[in-house]
Parts: C-alpha cells; structure tokens; sequence
C-alpha cells in the first residue's frame, strides 16, 4: 500500500442536473452557493464522493436529500477533469441529469432548499463549468427522450397529449406538428385512453392519458423512436 503514497491525491465531486416541465416549460433546478468560492452564485445541485461511496450511491444520495425519495430517473453522462475548473482544490467532476415532476417536489425543493426553477432557456450563469455540464445535459436529455420513454417522468401520472405536446418541444426545443405528433405517439400503443377529461383547457376539455409500462416492457423490441 505504500507505493500508492507518492501519488497525487484528488477530489470526486457529483454535480446533478435536475430536469423538470411545469405542463409549459422544460425547467433546470439550481441552488445559490452558500461557501465560498461564488458564494451567492447560481450553481448545480452536488456534493463529494465519500469513501464508501460508489458514484451511483453518492448521486443518489444527493437527490434523496433534496427531494426525499429514491426512485428518480437518473443517468450518469460526463467526467470533467479541467485542472483549474475548480479554484480551491484539484477537483474531478461526474455528472448525472435526473428528471423529476415539478409539481410532486416543488415545495419541498424550494422552500427547503433555497432552490430555484428556471426556464432552459433563461438560465442563469452558473458557477466554474457548470453551464457546459447543463448545455452537454441537454443534448444528452434531448436524443434519450427519443428513443426512450423517460420523458414520461417528467409529467404527472395523468396528462393531455397537450401536455405531452408540449413537453416534447420544450425538449427538442422546435414546433410540432399536432396531427403528425398524435399519430406517432398513438401509433406506439404505449398509452391509455382515460375516460376522463382536463376541463381546464377547454369548455369540452381534453382526454386524459396514462402510460403503460407494463405494455412498453411488454414489447419485445421495446421499440421506442419519436422522430419527430
């Protein structure tokens, strides 16, 4: 074990970006530093990797402190090792992104946490890289949404293809075609029609949607391509 002395030593931080949509918007969750450096600067929700940790359990345990829960969708996406990234320390970087439904942890996380939803696009400068960790989680967010159904997440159990919509181009950030997105979406067969409506909309309202992960899990491809 003596021969690991004469090497460097080195930080592990965890930065998560926390996606949410608010049936309008796709919004980032940022924090305001309360330690110096940037003290009161706008910066990604993170923390250091503790000796007994994994990456995987440190970045969950990060989010289960800020929201509570356990089960949010998270993917780890990047390393960033600048050597001046960070002014105090040598300090290495993993980032996650997680998806969250704003209006199940919306109290929570901003009243107890001193934290702040912002649109994508109105987002502030953030401290050190994290505006490339945000731009890079994007990206990211953008070609995992589709091919994969965990855009879903992001809305409550319940919605309108309004909504659904909606947060498909608050994603991809472009204007959809409502008669193309219904039939690409209705041609999935991974949703169910409720015998429900939104009446919040419209005076005749809207249909409600569930998905159905038991019929996507179900799929033997489990084909899922929006290209929209």
């Amino acid at each position: 074990m003596n021969a690991y002395n004469p090497q460097d030593k080195v930080l592990l931080a965890v930065d998560c970006i926390i996606f949410g949509f608010d049936n309008e918007d796709l919004k980032v969750l940022f924090v305001k530093r309360d330690f110096e450096p940037e003290k009161g600067n706008w910066s990604l929700i993170g923390g250091f990797l503790k000796k007994e940790e994994t990456l995987n359990d440190a970045a969950n345990r990060i989010l289960h402190n800020l929201t509570g829960v356990n089960d949010i969708y998270m993917e780890q996406f990047y390393t960033w090792s600048n050597i001046d990234r960070d002014p105090v320390e040598r300090t290495i970087s993993t980032s996650y992104y997680a998806i969250i439904n704003i209006q199940e942890y919306n109290e929570k996380l901003t009243e107890h946490h001193n934290a702040k939803w912002f649109s994508l696009t109105e987002a502030p400068h953030l401290i050190f890289d994290h505006n490339e960790m945000l731009a890079k989680a994007t990206r990211r967010l953008r070609r995992r949404t589709s091919i994969s159904p965990i855009g879903f997440g992001l809305l409550p159990e319940k919605f309108t293809m309004r909504q659904l919509q909606k947060l498909y181009e608050s994603i991809l950030d472009k204007k959809l075609d409502k008669r193309n997105f219904v039939n690409k979406i209705k041609s999935m067969d991974i949703l169910i029609k409720l015998n429900e409506k939104d009446m919040t909309s419209s005076t005749k309202g809207s249909y409600l949607y569930i998905f159905d992960q038991e019929k996507y899990d179900a799929k033997q491809t489990n084909d899922f391509y929006l290209k929209l």
